[in-house]
């Protein structure tokens, strides 16, 4: 499931929904696509981030606007 790559930890980037096993927030992805970067861009700008939590990430943003629940998972121990 794409819910499964949207995670959240108060210790990194203040709690802010970030795909799982980076430092990269939804808020960071929306931003590239919003300056025009490609796709391809920015799996090649941010390595550690897998084609599967861009995808997620940018799910997770659009079901935000559309005022569906999104379920993110507990907080990293």
């Amino acid at each position: 499931m794409r819910e499964e790559w949207i995670v959240w930890d108060p210790a990194i980037l203040s709690g802010k929904p970030i795909v799982r096993g980076t430092r990269i927030s939804v808020a960071l992805i929306l931003q590239c696509v919003a300056s025009g970067m490609s796709r391809e861009e920015i799996l090649q700008g941010y390595p550690t981030l897998p084609p599967e939590g861009l995808d997620a990430a940018l799910d997770f943003a659009a079901r935000q606007f559309h005022g569906e629940e999104v379920r993110i998972l507990e907080p990293v121990p």
